[in-house]
C-alpha cells in the first residue's frame, strides 16, 4: 500500500493534525486538552507526545542536517528549553527553508516526506 506524503506510518491521522498536538504541548497544553481540541481520543494524542519525545534528540539532528542541506546559510538554532521545543524549530525551519527552495507544502506535509513517514516510528538503528 502507498502512503501518502502528508500520512506517517501506522498513524491513522494526517501530519498536520498531529504536529498541531506537538505545537500545543510545546505551547504548555496537556494531552488531554489537545485531545478535546482536536477531536481524537486522549490516548491517541499522549501516545503522540510520547513518541515524538522519545525522538526528539534524533528528530532535531535529522531536520538540522537538512535545513542546513536546504540553506547553507541557515544562521544556528538556538536552545527552546526542552528537546521537543528543539525539534520542533529544526522542523520548522527545514521547513521554511524547504518551502523557499522547493515550493513544498506546509512544515507537517514537510516533516511527513522527509521522515519518509516514519517522524513517530520506534526507534531502530540510524537514519529514519
Amino acid at each position: 500500500m502507498l502512503l501518502p506524503a502528508v500520512w506517517l506510518l501506522r498513524r491513522a491521522d494526517a501530519a498536520a493534525v498531529i504536529g498541531a498536538a506537538l505545537e500545543a504541548k510545546a505551547a504548555g497544553a496537556g494531552h488531554r486538552r489537545i485531545a478535546a481540541g482536536l477531536g481524537r481520543p486522549a490516548a491517541t494524542v499522549r501516545g503522540w507526545l510520547r513518541r515524538f519525545a522519545v525522538r526528539a534528540e534524533h528528530t532535531r539532528v535529522e531536520f538540522t542536517r537538512l535545513l542546513h542541506a536546504l540553506d547553507a546559510l541557515a544562521p544556528a538554532l538556538g536552545p527552546r528549553g526542552s528537546a521537543v521545543g528543539d525539534a520542533l524549530e529544526a522542523i520548522g525551519r527545514a521547513a521554511a527553508a524547504a518551502v523557499v527552495r522547493l515550493s513544498l507544502g506546509g512544515p507537517w506535509e514537510f516533516a511527513a516526506r522527509a521522515s519518509g513517514g516514519r517522524l513517530l516510528a520506534s526507534v531502530s538503528g540510524a537514519g529514519w
